[in-house]
C-alpha cells in the first residue's frame, strides 16, 4: 500500500532497496556524483537502459530496429542535442542483434559523440541529413539515400531479410525502406516494453525531478495571491526549474477560478481572483526523466463546495492507490476512478485523460496506461519497478471550480512508494490571511500573563 501524501514529516523508506536490492541508491534527492557512497551511476544507466532495449530485440522475430523518436534514441544511445530538436526526425538510430547502435546525427552533434561519447565505437557516431521534415524536396533524394544505407548494413550483417522494426516514420521514408526490400513492421511496442520497468538509476533520477517541482510548488504557494495572472505563476516555475537544473520545462498549465470547470489543459493570462480555486501541471525533465504533477490551491479563502470536490478527487486517489501493488491487475486500480457520466460527460472517451495513470519515464507516455476506457476489457498486471503517475479531477456541481490532482508512484515489492511529496492531502489556502476584528483573541492583563509565565 502507498505512503499516505498527508503534508506531514514521515520517514521515507530506500524504495530503490526495496525496489532492486542489488545496488540501493544513497542520498535521494542529490544526482550529482560521488566517490565515498553509491549514487547514480551514469555508466550502468547508459549500459541497462541499452540492455533491456537489446534484450527485447533478442527476443522478437524482428532482425533490427530503425529508431526516430528521441526519447528511444536517448535510451539507446545517451545522446542529447537538445529538445529543440524532438519533432524534426531527423535522427536516426539502428539496432541490430548482437551489434552496438549506430546513430546518424546533425554534423556537429556527430563530431561532438565521437569526442565526449566514448561508451559507443567513434565509427557508430556518424552524420547524417534529412529532409527536415519535408522542407528537402523529395527529388533531392535524401530518404532513397538514407533508406539504401540502412539497406546496405543490413544487407552486410546478413539481415535484410528479416523485418526490420521501426517506432515512427516519415510516410516519405518509410516508402523508401520498402523500396529497397525491407519489409517494416511495428517497433514502438519493443521499446515501450523495454522502458516499462525502470532501473534504480531511473527511479532515482525520476524522484530527484518529482523533488524540483516540490520546491516549485513551495515557490507557487508563497507566491499566489488574488492580482498575479495565471501566466506569472508560469513565468515563475520556469525560473525556479531552470535555475536548479531543469534540462526543459515542457509544460506549466495554471488554470484557476471559471476555467476549471471543463480543463482547458493550458494556462491564460486571466488575473487570479481572492477564492479562486487553482490548479497546475508542471512537466518538465530532469537528465531526460520526466514529472506530470498536479497540485491544486485555494487563493485566500476556500467555500464548502471547494473543499467538498477537492475531498472527492483525493478519495479517488486514496482508494485507487491502495491497490497498487506487484501483480494487481489494471481494473483494480481503475474501478475506484468515477465514470463519465458521473461528473457531466457522456462517454469514457470525452473524459479520458481526467481520470487515469500513466507511465512516466525518459517520455511522459509511457506503460502502463491505465484507465475506465479500456483497462476492465484489457487489464494488465502491475510489476514490480513500474512508475507511473495518477490523476484524478472532480468539478464543484455549480462548474465554478475544480479540484484536480496528480501523484507520481513507484510500485514496489510491498506495495507502492510517492515520489510527489508537496502536501495534497486536503484543499490547502495560499495567499494572504485576512482578519476581522473578531477573529482575534483579546490580549490577555499583565497579571494573568505572569502568572501563566511563572
Amino acid at each position: 500500500m502507498c505512503t499516505p501524501n498527508n503534508g506531514q514529516r514521515r520517514s521515507i523508506p530506500n524504495f530503490y532497496q526495496a525496489t532492486h536490492g542489488a545496488y540501493p541508491i544513497a542520498s535521494p534527492g542529490d544526482a550529482t556524483a560521488s566517490d565515498w557512497e553509491n549514487r547514480v551511476n551514469m555508466d550502468r544507466l547508459r549500459t541497462e537502459r541499452l540492455a533491456k532495449a537489446m534484450e527485447q530485440l533478442e527476443r522478437s522475430h524482428l532482425g533490427a530496429l530503425v529508431l526516430f523518436d528521441m526519447n528511444n534514441i536517448r535510451y539507446t544511445t545517451a545522446t542529447h542535442i537538445g529538445n529543440w530538436a524532438r519533432d524534426k526526425y531527423f535522427r536516426c538510430a539502428l539496432l541490430m542483434r548482437g551489434q552496438a547502435p549506430i546513430l546518424w546525427d546533425i554534423g556537429s552533434a556527430a563530431k561532438t559523440h565521437q569526442s565526449f561519447a566514448p561508451w559507443l565505437p567513434e565509427e557508430n557516431w556518424r552524420a547524417g541529413v534529412s529532409t527536415w521534415r519535408g522542407a528537402i524536396p523529395t527529388e533531392v533524394g535524401i530518404e532513397a539515400a538514407n533508406a539504401k544505407r540502412i539497406a546496405d548494413i543490413l544487407r552486410e550483417h546478413g539481415l535484410a531479410g528479416e523485418p526490420v522494426g521501426v517506432d515512427v516514420v516519415e510516410l516519405p521514408v518509410l516508402r523508401a525502406l520498402e523500396a529497397e526490400g525491407l519489409t517494416v513492421e511495428d517497433g514502438n511496442h519493443l521499446m515501450l516494453e523495454a522502458r516499462t520497468i525502470k532501473t534504480p538509476d531511473e527511479v532515482a533520477l525520476l524522484n530527484h525531478s518529482a523533488a524540483l517541482v516540490d520546491g516549485a510548488y513551495e515557490e507557487l504557494y508563497r507566491f499566489l495571491r488574488p492580482g498575479v495572472k495565471e501566466n506569472d505563476a508560469v513565468a515563475l516555475v520556469n525560473k525556479f526549474l531552470y535555475e536548479n537544473g531543469s534540462e526543459e520545462v515542457e509544460a506549466v498549465n495554471a488554470i484557476s477560478g471559471e476555467r476549471c470547470s471543463p480543463h482547458p489543459h493550458v494556462f491564460s493570462n486571466r488575473f487570479i481572483r481572492p477564492g479562486d480555486t487553482a490548479y497546475f501541471d508542471i512537466i518538465h525533465s530532469y537528465m531526460g526523466y520526466r514529472t506530470c504533477y498536479y497540485r491544486t490551491l485555494n487563493v485566500g479563502s476556500a467555500t464548502m463546495a471547494q473543499r467538498d470536490a477537492y475531498k472527492q478527487a483525493r478519495e479517488f486517489m486514496d482508494l485507487a492507490m491502495a491497490e497498487v501493488r506487484p501483480g494487481a491487475s489494471s481494473a483494480d486500480i481503475v474501478q475506484h476512478f468515477p465514470a463519465a457520466k458521473d461528473f457531466g460527460f457522456e462517454t469514457e472517451e470525452q473524459a479520458f485523460g481526467l481520470q487515469y495513470c500513466h507511465g512516466i519515464g525518459l517520455g511522459l507516455w509511457e506503460r502502463p496506461l491505465m484507465s475506465r476506457y479500456h483497462s476492465f476489457d484489457h487489464p494488465i498486471e502491475l510489476q514490480e519497478g513500474m512508475v507511473f503517475a495518477m490523476e484524478t479531477y472532480w468539478p464543484t456541481p455549480d462548474g465554478s471550480a475544480a479540484a484536480r490532482i496528480e501523484e507520481e508512484l513507484v510500485v514496489t515489492k510491498d506495495g507502492c512508494q510517492l515520489l510527489t511529496r508537496f502536501p495534497a492531502d486536503q484543499l490547502y489556502v495560499a495567499g494572504t490571511r485576512y482578519y476581522t476584528g473578531v477573529d482575534l483573541q483579546p490580549a490577555a492583563p499583565a497579571a494573568d500573563f505572569a502568572e501563566v509565565t511563572a
